[in-house]
């Protein structure tokens, strides 16, 4: 695992909770979850999740903290819509539409509000050029078995990558840095302040990994 720690976690400007200088939180048992707007299994499964977490284990030393990121949907994943879902409780999008078919809506917004700090991750222009050597260092970080594929498999994850980061106008500089796969992604850091865990989706593990750092000293 890639050593990083909390000083590598980017932040473009709070919207709850903060400013929050993330290497004081060294001592506790930091967890990042990160989601995008316009994303509803965030909405349906992780920040649900996250919510019970911080209920749970807050007072035992474990801080959560949001953080809206967006790797795709630019034109809806913005600070703007973060700052409407945390003052509202108003969704957006794809989200919108999935959580009235689940019912899940109170007269059209959430029925819960995030009770930890969020904040929006740094999201600044992509206009590097697209070359041989930056796709197949992209594949590569984001499949660890990619050096495993055959040749055809190869050439076809190159394909799409090239694909991708040709119409990638943005980048996220959070979401980037520690190689995530999507949203809804969490980040776990120990007492010491030192990269533990990251997990993409839903983790059946998460919670015995908070409690395990929780105990250790």
């Amino acid at each position: 695992m890639i050593n990083h720690s909390l000083s590598d976690i980017s932040v473009a400007a709070w919207m709850q909770g903060g400013p929050i200088v993330l290497n004081n939180l060294v001592g506790s048992v930091v967890l990042i979850e990160v989601f995008q707007v316009n994303c509803p299994g965030c909405f349906i499964y992780s920040l649900p999740r996250a919510i019970d977490l911080h209920a749970r284990y807050h007072q035992h030393g474990l801080v959560v903290i949001g953080l809206a990121t967006a790797f795709e949907d630019y034109d809806k994943n913005t600070f703007e819509n973060l700052q409407k879902l945390i003052t509202t409780g108003e969704v957006i999008g794809e989200t919108l539409k999935a959580l009235n078919q689940y019912g899940i809506l109170s007269e059209g917004k959430l029925p819960w509000r995030i009770p930890f700090a969020v904040g929006m991750d740094r999201v600044v222009a992509e206009n590097r050029p697209v070359t041989d050597k930056r796709v197949l260092s992209y594949a590569a970080e984001f499949l660890p078995d990619f050096e495993s594929l055959g040749d055809e498999q190869k050439r076809s994850v190159l394909q799409q990558v090239r694909q991708y980061l040709e119409q990638k106008s943005m980048k996220a500089e959070t979401f980037e840095r520690f190689a995530l796969q999507g949203t809804p992604s969490c980040i776990l850091f120990d007492r010491k302040g030192q990269l533990k865990d990251v997990s993409f989706g839903q983790v059946d593990y998460k919670q015995a990994m908070v409690e395990h750092c929780i105990k250790e000293k």
